[in-house]
């Protein structure tokens, strides 16, 4: 029984793209682990940028120095 935790930031991610990734995932599991679609469990979690960090930096300070702005 896999359960399978996504984080992404909260930055407009679609339906659409959560039922892609939910799918992806199961398929992902079947084919690699034979493991049965109807108990695999995927959740997706939305994170606000102020709450998600990256090199020590908050993500849009992250992505500041990386862009060199």
């Amino acid at each position: 029984m896999p359960y399978v935790n996504i984080k992404v930031t909260r930055e407009g991610v679609s339906q659409e793209q959560k039922s892609q990734l939910i799918k992806g995932t199961t398929d992902l599991l079947k084919t690699v682990l034979d493991k049965d679609p109807a108990t695999t469990f995927v959740v997706i979690d939305e994170v606000d940028l102020e709450d998600w960090g990256i090199g020590g930096l908050p993500v849009e300070d992250f992505r500041r120095q990386q862009s060199g702005g």
